[in-house]
């Protein structure tokens, strides 16, 4: 089969990778491009999780897209919204006709005398290559293979259903039945009120405890505006009052974090009543943001803990049994199903192989760029999210930012943008500073941020704004080279 050439590759067909085809389609309206899927489906995330409950904690308002007002009345939305939202998005837009289903793409390698990238993708069990002048890597930042499970003492002692919410089985029936859900982060506080409604009690088993905030599935100021307004002027307000306040709260955790801590926990006694013991189960070691906060839709896990329907119980696994857990207390837990709401597996570039001109690139020993290109790699870009705000704010300014270069590049006649650090005073620090398990598996394997910009993180929206929409492109780290005009080329060849 012939080897098809674009100008931009994109792998992933999930939320990043459609926000990319929309803006390459109205940004870069003669560049061609495709995007490559791993599976057979559009949606990412947002397909891949079936678990009961499953939704964003974060608001529709900015999890959203910034060219496609989100009309739904709930801000705090369900999978099953946002696939849809993600599906309309590329219908409307003629970004599904561009998607090929089933390519897993494996590695990708650079020319520099072609300018160009080679990328291969494995077909039902047959290699496919692909060549583009830029690749754009949207395919998120976990593992689709299977989530994070520790190795737990005596498992197969257990004879229930122990279940990961990555791979929640379609014929799993809960209901009239104790269930255990071992974890204490978003998935966790997603599942213990979606699925107290029908079993006996569902036990939330944690080590320690996560900062835990309600608030309503609604916006009523959002669905009164809509009213009054055009929908997407309406959303844009709504959309930049939440940056706004969102940039305000994690500015106040960071620099008043007892004062935050207290509040948030003032809140959970509310909910809760004076004789709960917050102080055990709700309230961590760390200060607020240093993980992520888990969001609560209108209280319902507090609900289902007021009635007695759920509980949370803080301590260590000693060991499964038949029956269900025995805990270090002595504290026996019967379960007729355990989920192991554990934590993703962490994966760098797609799971993706890069070399550039024969050398394969080690992520963890190259810095990032601006937080989405890579030093010494040339036309090639990542979409990854806030830690501390929504995903999609940083990709839409990701996405915004790979236009500006392929047209510049297009203007001045370059066909190669390289960051380049040559400041010996730039050192390497972790991509990210979270402290959640799952982060903390992971980062050895991650490319680092510098201490100094633009190879420093900003997660800020407001910075990051400025950085990617209005800095110049020539900025002296960001090199252009490669003059068009030279003759057509071969393809290039993948390293071994």
């Amino acid at each position: 089969m012939a080897i098809e050439h674009f100008d931009v590759v994109i792998v992933g067909a999930g939320l990043s990778g459609i926000g990319a085809g929309y803006h390459l389609k109205t940004a870069c309206r003669d560049r061609s491009y495709v995007i490559l899927e791993g599976r057979e489906a559009i949606g990412g995330t947002w397909d891949l999780f079936r678990y009961p409950g499953i939704r964003s904690d974060s608001d529709m308002y900015t999890l959203g897209y910034a060219f496609k007002p989100w009309t739904e009345a709930k801000a705090i939305a369900d999978g099953p919204s946002i696939l849809k939202y993600v599906r309309d998005t590329a219908a409307e837009n003629g970004i599904d006709h561009h998607i090929r289903y089933g390519h897993m793409v494996k590695r990708a390698a650079w020319s520099t005398p072609d300018a160009a990238w080679t990328v291969e993708a494995e077909v039902a069990g047959k290699v496919r290559h692909f060549t583009c002048n830029f690749l754009f890597l949207c395919g998120g930042y976990y593992s689709y293979e299977g989530g994070y499970t520790p190795e737990f003492p005596g498992v197969a002692d257990f004879k229930g259903a122990l279940v990961h919410p990555q791979k929640w089985p379609t014929d799993l029936d809960y209901a009239g039945k104790q269930v255990v859900v071992i974890g204490s982060g978003a998935t966790a506080v997603t599942l213990v009120p979606e699925m107290a409604r029908t079993a006996v009690h569902v036990t939330m088993l944690q080590r320690s405890p996560t900062y835990v905030v309600s608030r309503p599935a609604e916006d009523a100021m959002a669905n009164r505006l809509r009213k009054w307004l055009p929908s997407k002027l309406a959303y844009d307000l709504v959309r930049a009052r939440n940056v706004l306040g969102g940039m305000y709260f994690f500015k106040l955790a960071r620099e008043k974090p007892a004062a935050v801590k207290a509040q948030i926990l003032k809140l959970v006694r509310e909910e809760l009543g004076p004789d709960y013991d917050v102080d055990k189960h709700f309230t961590p070691t760390y200060n607020p943001w240093d993980q992520r906060l888990c969001l609560v839709p209108d209280a319902d896990m507090f609900r289902e803990i007021r009635a007695g329907r759920a509980s949370v119980v803080t301590d260590h696994i000693d060991t499964f049994t038949e029956t269900g857990i025995r805990l270090t207390s002595g504290l026996e837990l019967e379960a007729d199903v355990i989920v192991s709401a554990t934590g993703l597996v962490l994966e760098v570039w797609n799971g993706m192989e890069i070399s550039v001109d024969g050398r394969r690139v080690d992520a963890s020993q190259t810095l990032s760029y601006k937080g989405m290109m890579y030093e010494g790699v040339p036309n090639m870009a990542s979409a990854f999210g806030y830690t501390n705000a929504s995903w999609t704010l940083k990709c839409d300014l990701t996405c915004e930012y790979v236009c500006r270069v392929l047209n510049h590049m297009k203007k001045t006649g370059q066909r190669q943008a390289t960051p380049v650090n040559d400041d010996p005073d730039v050192e390497h620090t972790p991509w990210l500073d979270f402290s959640s398990g799952y982060v903390q598996r992971a980062m050895a394997k991650f490319p680092k941020q510098g201490t100094k910009p633009p190879w420093r993180l900003n997660q800020n929206y407001a910075l990051d704004l400025m950085s990617l929409r209005y800095a110049k492109l020539e900025d002296g780290t960001l090199r252009f080279s490669g003059p068009a005009g030279q003759a057509a080329r071969p393809a290039p060849k993948l390293a071994a």
